[in-house]
């Protein structure tokens, strides 16, 4: 009877010693894991302001004016053109209205396009011209409180 007490002791102490041992060895996996990074979120790709203007700019200006606005000798429906650069000279010291005007209205051989675009397109391609072509520069500016296609609405 004493071996048997010795032989139940023995198998319940091996027990415990494995249960433990399995025990160690989930702890060290589990503190030996390291966490896997959180996927990285793309960030959103910038947004281009002048997209609109951009493609605007492209369909309805780039044949006579150029697509870097260089202006010059154009043909178009057989007639030769002399269309001025947006970059320098004068076209620097327009005013806002007077770039929508012309714009709208046409003029000194360009044709109107206020049955192509509306006000608030050629406001943006005013802006685009001056940001992509003319490195940010504002003309004279005459009524600040309103835009100028809707000030040109009207007249």
């Amino acid at each position: 009877m004493k071996l048997f007490k010795i032989a139940i002791v023995l198998a319940a102490l091996s027990l415990f010693i494995m249960a433990c041992a399995n025990s160690t060895n989930t702890n060290q996996t589990a503190n030996t894991a390291k966490p896997s990074p959180a996927p990285e979120t793309p960030s959103p790709a910038p947004t281009d302001e002048f997209a609109r203007a951009r493609a605007n700019f492209a369909q309805h200006c780039e044949q006579c004016h150029g697509a870097h606005a260089d202006g010059g000798t154009v043909k178009i429906q057989g007639l030769t053109l002399k269309v001025p650069s947006l970059k320098v000279g004068h076209a620097l010291h327009h005013t806002d209205e007077q770039f929508v005007r012309q714009i709208t209205k046409g003029g000194d051989g360009m044709p109107a396009f206020a049955d192509k675009l509306k006000p608030d397109e050629i406001n943006e391609l005013v802006r685009f011209i001056r940001h992509e072509f003319q490195q940010g520069a504002t003309g004279a500016q005459s009524n600040a409180n309103s835009t100028p296609a809707t000030r040109n609405a009207s007249h």
